[in-house]
């Protein structure tokens, strides 16, 4: 068996061009694996009451009036994507869509966009990584498009292969001359050393977090029996999403004027972009303060998450607040274009598209 400490420094994802963790204290927040119906809820009922002192449920489907519902739900990753101007488009992962699930024609769209394999392979439609796979030859493209369901888009992504990964809030109310990053989330993904011994399901019980959250890595199916070899490191997830089992670490200390200044031009370039996040893959922090050499690979809207929330330092109270927080400046944003003479998606209609989208999700394999 590799020694305590070594296990303990594979678990929190060391990477290049990242900041080193500590490992002291506990893995995870007293409320980082509660029930999101659970942990939500205030979040819900602090919804109502901004919906009933603004007169509008859906007010926030306003707060960026060029995508769908304001990107609350069930839109489009590569409409959204296609709305980056010239700034954007440079530092964009390029991607292709796919809708007939023909292995050569969208082998053919790869080829004529200049991407090969690796790729990411991901729904146009969806969140918190549902459906989204690394997919490395033709062979896999193929399994992947077999399962996937039949007329639905899909997005065939290059593969940046920078280890550092971070999500970039950025908010700008309708006629600040500039906005501002208001939260910055470093990601790591954890990973297990093996011996030659021991199966990866007891080497990642016997990991400080992952054992704590097993549930998360259970996709992993028959591989979770295999026995890794000695020194093999084996990454337990490959998404920068915290619901997959990726560890995400409060970065806004990181921020600098270059970076904002860098996201403020890519942003004011997205026809009545006000309020979103960005998830970007970088060679090295310093180049990303800088405003440099970093890759967009998704742009969310209103429906994302501040997700600096999820370290694990932050206590409950500060995950609400900056959650309430957040949900204000929606409704705030929502409420000036609404002055300006848009109209907010209906309570109903916004439900609907969200049943919808739920449903979607649910046929991802």
């Amino acid at each position: 068996m590799q020694d305590p400490e070594a296990r303990k420094r594979a678990a929190w994802g060391f990477h290049d061009g990242m900041p080193e963790l500590d490992t002291a204290g506990p893995p995870l927040s007293h409320f980082e694996d509660a029930p999101a119906a659970l942990f939500y809820f205030p979040v819900a009922l602090y919804w109502a009451w901004l919906a009933i002192r603004y007169r509008s449920i859906g007010l926030p489907s306003l707060a960026n009036p060029s995508i769908h519902a304001g990107g609350l739900c069930g839109e489009s990753k590569s409409d959204v994507l296609n709305l980056l101007g010239p700034r954007g488009r440079e530092a964009l992962a390029g991607f292709v869509t796919v809708v007939d699930h023909d292995v050569p024609r969208a082998l053919a769209a790869l080829d004529a966009a200049g991407i090969a394999f690796p790729i990411v392979a991901k729904p146009d439609i969806g969140r918190r990584g549902n459906g989204v796979a690394i997919v490395v030859d033709r062979d896999g493209l193929g399994r992947y498009l077999a399962r996937f369901p039949r007329g639905r888009r899909l997005i065939l992504q290059r593969l940046v292969t920078e280890e550092g990964e971070a999500g970039v809030f950025y908010v700008r109310k309708p006629g600040e001359p500039r906005g501002r990053i208001v939260s910055l989330t470093l990601k790591y993904f954890p990973q297990v050393i093996g011996d030659g011994e021991t199966t990866l399901r007891a080497l990642m019980s016997a990991d400080p977090r992952a054992g704590q959250v097993a549930h998360l890595y259970a996709r992993l199916g028959p591989r979770l029996e295999t026995i890794p070899q000695a020194g093999e490191i084996v990454r337990l997830v490959d998404t920068g999403n915290h619901c997959k089992g990726a560890i995400f670490r409060n970065g806004q200390r990181f921020v600098t004027p270059e970076m904002e200044a860098c996201f403020a031009a890519i942003s004011d370039e997205i026809p009545g972009f006000h309020f979103g996040r960005f998830d970007v893959r970088f060679r090295s922090l310093a180049d990303l303060q800088q405003g440099r050499n970093f890759a967009i690979i998704e742009v969310n809207g209103a429906g994302s998450e501040a997700t600096h929330i999820w370290d694990r330092r932050t206590r409950l109270h500060e995950a609400y607040r900056g959650l309430f927080e957040q949900i204000r400046l929606a409704f705030e944003i929502g409420a000036i274009n609404r002055a300006r003479g848009m109209r907010p998606m209906s309570g109903i209609g916004l439900l609907r598209r969200y049943v919808w989208e739920r449903r979607t999700m649910a046929t991802y394999l």
